[in-house]
């Protein structure tokens, strides 16, 4: 017998009845689930499980998918700035308060959800989600690169075009994002000899090493991190180590420092 609870959790804990009884979940065990409260009723014809996600909740209940950031957050890609509002893709073309809502004939894929940020949301942010497919093996480069072959995709092809499938972390994302805007040559996971990979090299001689509370708290990687500036000191790799809030919420301030301190370089030269 199909057990209702494997159901629901391949829907992520919400699924609505059609899918319930589609995949073999009776009537009786439905019915049993609810009065047992391991199954909550969360809308007409939709049903939790207690601790599911609330906007995911919200969101089947209108009835409509996650689309886009919403969709790249539940399915735990990176995410510079959570959406103010859940992005929801709907088969036509009614509007929801308190949803930005997304046209969309069947369920968003991941790829399609992807593509919807491309379009929909700020550069550096549809690209942090993209980069994110690539790295987590989620989705294939190429496959990103031909969904986008139409028209109207050049301004997204380009932002394809500066996804690093080697990269380590958002905060790497954005530093190199923003350095290459700025006109900087970048190379990512350089190799020094007895330190490992630099996250960043400006111009061929500068290195960046991205850091943040949220990705090195544990006193190994803190030790680790603290051999490998140690090393780039001892071979004369001038390094930055910037942070992710410097990053997110500063980044003209961190251009400036990459830019003063390859001038103080020329300069000791």
């Amino acid at each position: 017998m199909v057990k209702i609870s494997g159901v629901i959790s391949e829907y992520d804990g919400v699924a609505r009845a059609k899918h319930l009884a589609a995949a073999g979940v009776s009537h009786f065990q439905l019915k049993s689930a609810l009065a047992s409260g391991r199954i909550l009723r969360v809308a007409r014809g939709v049903y939790a499980v207690p601790d599911a996600n609330p906007v995911l909740r919200a969101i089947r209940s209108l009835p409509a998918e996650p689309a886009c950031v919403s969709a790249a957050e539940l399915a735990g890609l990176w995410v510079l700035n959570s959406p103010r509002c859940p992005h929801v893709a709907v088969p036509h073309s009614r509007k929801y308060e308190g949803f930005l809502c997304h046209r969309s004939a069947a369920p968003p894929t991941l790829m399609d959800s992807v593509v919807q940020a491309l379009r929909c949301l700020p550069d550096l942010d549809g690209l942090v989600i993209a980069e994110s497919a690539v790295v987590l093996g989620r989705l294939p480069l190429s496959g990103l690169r031909r969904r986008l072959d139409g028209r109207n995709d050049a301004h997204q092809r380009r932002l394809v075009s500066r996804i690093v499938p080697q990269s380590q972390s958002i905060i790497e994302c954005i530093a190199r994002y923003h350095l290459r805007n700025a006109g900087f040559h970048v190379e990512s996971q350089v190799n020094i000899p007895g330190m490992g990979h630099l996250d960043l090299m400006v111009d061929g001689r500068l290195g960046i090493e991205t850091d943040g509370a949220g990705f090195h708290m544990d006193k190994p990687s803190f030790e680790e991190d603290r051999r490998r500036w140690n090393v780039t000191t001892r071979l004369g790799v001038p390094t930055l180590v910037v942070s992710y809030s410097m990053l997110k919420h500063r980044p003209r301030e961190f251009v400036a420092m990459v830019r003063e301190t390859l001038r103080t370089l020329d300069c000791a030269a």
